[in-house]
């Protein structure tokens, strides 16, 4: 008590939090509505653009190839699990798991990348070609940079991780990874029917 000034004793609380009491994990939540809201908008223009024409895909033009869209969406499904597990190992302060599991969600990250590039190849039409090419090209391109980022990301935990200089803080960072991860890949699941279903399924008005 100083000058009759009611004091609190925060001593015993945690110096590290997890989930929505730590102000780390809003800003991922923040950054998901963001990325989310641009998600929203280029499937907007999707659906605008397949209304203005008679025939989806244009003449001339070959839907997208299934195998890239199946692998890549397979293989997000796939990741859930480690990266569920990762953040429960983080949850728990377990140094070894969370390094196991960053180094598994880690090769995920690449194989995400690597199978961009064949989904890209995939489209069988340019971007230039019509607008169809763009908007499709478009989508694939801004969720792309979702998934280098988070690639990005997950390489640095790792690599921290396999430092000495590792603190309480750091498995927060790591457990915060999950949330952004369903979002990446959970997105991509719905673009990824519209980008290769709809160009089956809906042909013409």
């Amino acid at each position: 008590m100083i000058a009759g000034r009611t004091t609190i004793d925060v001593s015993d609380l945690p110096t590290t939090t997890f989930g929505h009491r730590d102000l780390a994990w809003w800003g991922t939540i923040g950054f998901i509505l963001i990325e989310g809201t641009t998600l929203v908008i280029v499937a907007m223009v999707y659906f605008y653009l397949r209304r203005n024409f008679a025939q989806w895909p244009p003449p001339r033009t070959a839907p997208p190839d299934l195998l890239p869209g199946i692998l890549q969406v397979g293989v997000m499904a796939l990741s859930w699990w480690p990266v569920a597990l990762l953040d429960r190992a983080a949850r728990r302060l377990d140094r070894g798991a969370v390094r196991r599991w960053l180094v598994v969600c880690t090769l995920f990250a690449i194989a995400f990348c690597v199978l961009r590039g064949f989904e890209f190849a995939g489209l069988n039409v340019r971007w230039s070609t019509n607008a169809y090419g763009s908007v499709n090209w478009a989508v694939l391109v801004t969720h792309a940079t979702l998934i280098l980022a988070e690639a990005l990301e997950i390489i640095v935990i790792t690599a921290v991780f396999f430092t000495p200089r590792v603190t309480e803080r750091h498995f927060s960072d790591a457990s915060d990874t999950a949330p952004y991860w369903y979002f990446l890949t959970g997105s991509w699941v719905l673009l990824a029917a519209m980008i290769y279903l709809v160009p089956r399924f809906w042909t013409s008005p």
